[in-house]
C-alpha cells in the first residue's frame, strides 16, 4: 500500500469505461485530486460518494476523488470513498507525483481563498491546467491576481477552468456570464452576491442590532466566524469582478472597487427603509459604460425589483440585456454543501461527453 492507495484493493481511476465486479455501469470513471479539506472540500467529497450513482446514469461519468490534499498531508480515500482519520494521512507528495500516482483529469481547489495561500493556489492550479488537467475551484484569491495567466495556461494545455463555486456557490451566475449570454448584448450586472450581506441588512431593518444580526447569521451557519469581508464589500465586489471577467473579458487585477460598507451606522437606514416598504440591500454593480470599475452601494430596493424579493442568506444577479430584457438568477443556499453542489457541478461539466442536447 502506497502513500496514495489508502485502502488495498482500491479501485484505479482510468479515464476508461468503469467496471465494477461483473458489471459495467457504462459510465466513465474521472480521478480527481482535491485541495483542500475544510468543510467545503468534505462536503464535496461526501457528495460524490452519496451521488456516484446517480452521476453515472444521468450524466455518464462518475467522478471519484483519488487524492485529498490539505497543508502538508494527503491520503487517497477508501474505496467506499470515504476519506481515512487524519492517523492514515501521509506527507504531502510533490503534486506532479500526486497527478501521475492518480491518473488525475481533474484538480479541484477548496482552500481558503486568504492572502496567505495565493500563490501556491495558482502555482498548482497553473501545474495542473498546462498538464492539460482541468481545474474547478471555489478558490477566488488567485482568481483576482492570475486570470490571465491561468486562462493562458489553459489554453496552452487544452484544459478548462470552471469558477462557480467562486461566483455564487450553489447560484450558478458564473454560468450564465461565461456562456448564456452571448449574443445577448449583457451591458450591466446588479448584484446582491453575498448572503451574510443580506440576512444582517433584513435582521437591522426587524430592529436587531448590527452585533445581533451578525450572531444570528453565524448561529445559522451562514456568517464566518470573521465576516468582515462579507460586511465590507469585499466578497460582493470579488463576486462581481469575476462575473465581469467571464461577460466582458475584464481583467480582475486591474478592477477597481469602490464600496461603501455595513457598519454600527446602517441600522437607521435600514429601518426608514422598512417604514417605506423598501428594503436595503447591498447592491454590487458594473457596467460596461464604465470600464474596469466595480461598486457596491447601500441601495433602497422597492417592489418588484429581484433584489428586492431576496430573504435571508438568497443571493441574486441581475444581467441587463436592453433588448433581450433583464435576465435574472437568484436563490443558491450561501452554505458549505452549496458551494460544494457547484464543485460537483463544475466537474461534471468538463468531464461529461457533449453530444446532443447534452
Amino acid at each position: 500500500m502506497n502513500e496514495l492507495t489508502g485502502a488495498t484493493g482500491a479501485t484505479r481511476t482510468t479515464g476508461a469505461t468503469e467496471t465494477t465486479g461483473a458489471t459495467t455501469t457504462g459510465a466513465t470513471t474521472t480521478a480527481v485530486v482535491l485541495a483542500g479539506y475544510g468543510p467545503v472540500g468534505q462536503a464535496f467529497v461526501d457528495r460524490l460518494a452519496r451521488d456516484g450513482d446517480a452521476l453515472a446514469r444521468r450524466h455518464g461519468v462518475r467522478p471519484r476523488v483519488a487524492a485529498v490534499r490539505a497543508s502538508a498531508a494527503q491520503c487517497r480515500p477508501d474505496a467506499d470513498g470515504s476519506v481515512p482519520p487524519r492517523s492514515r494521512w501521509v506527507p504531502a507528495r510533490p503534486l506532479d507525483e500526486t497527478f501521475d500516482r492518480t491518473g488525475a483529469r481533474v484538480f479541484v481547489q477548496a482552500v481558503p481563498s486568504s492572502p496567505g495561500l495565493r500563490e501556491r493556489a495558482a502555482e498548482e492550479a497553473l501545474a495542473a491546467l498546462r498538464r492539460g488537467i482541468h481545474v474547478v475551484t471555489a478558490t477566488k484569491s488567485h482568481l483576482l491576481t492570475h486570470w490571465r495567466e491561468l486562462d493562458a495556461a489553459a489554453r496552452a494545455g487544452g484544459s478548462m477552468i470552471r469558477i462557480s463555486g467562486a461566483t455564487g456557490a450553489a447560484l450558478p451566475a458564473g454560468d450564465l456570464s461565461r456562456t448564456s449570454l452571448r449574443g445577448l448584448d449583457c451591458r450591466t450586472i446588479r448584484a446582491c452576491p453575498n448572503g451574510t450581506a443580506t440576512f444582517v441588512l433584513d435582521r437591522l431593518a426587524e430592529g436587531d442590532t448590527l452585533g445581533d444580526a451578525i450572531r444570528a447569521a453565524r448561529l445559522r451557519g451562514i456568517a464566518e466566524a470573521d465576516p468582515s469581508a462579507d460586511l465590507s464589500g469585499d466578497d460582493a465586489a470579488t463576486k462581481v469582478r469575476l462575473l465581469a471577467a467571464l461577460a466582458w473579458g475584464w481583467d480582475p487585477a486591474e478592477v477597481r472597487v469602490r464600496a461603501e460598507p455595513v457598519d454600527g451606522t446602517t441600522a437607521g437606514r435600514a429601518l426608514a427603509a422598512a417604514a417605506r416598504s423598501r428594503r436595503l440591500r447591498a447592491v454590487a454593480g458594473a457596467s460596461v459604460a464604465e470600464p474596469g470599475v466595480v461598486r457596491v452601494r447601500l441601495e433602497e430596493t422597492e417592489p418588484g425589483d429581484p433584489l428586492h424579493a431576496l430573504t435571508g442568506p438568497e443571493k441574486a444577479v441581475v444581467f441587463g440585456c436592453p433588448d433581450a430584457g433583464d435576465v435574472t438568477v437568484s436563490g443558491g443556499r450561501s452554505s458549505p454543501v452549496g458551494a460544494a453542489l457547484a464543485l460537483v457541478k463544475d466537474t461534471v461539466e468538463v468531464t461529461a461527453a457533449r453530444t446532443g442536447f447534452h
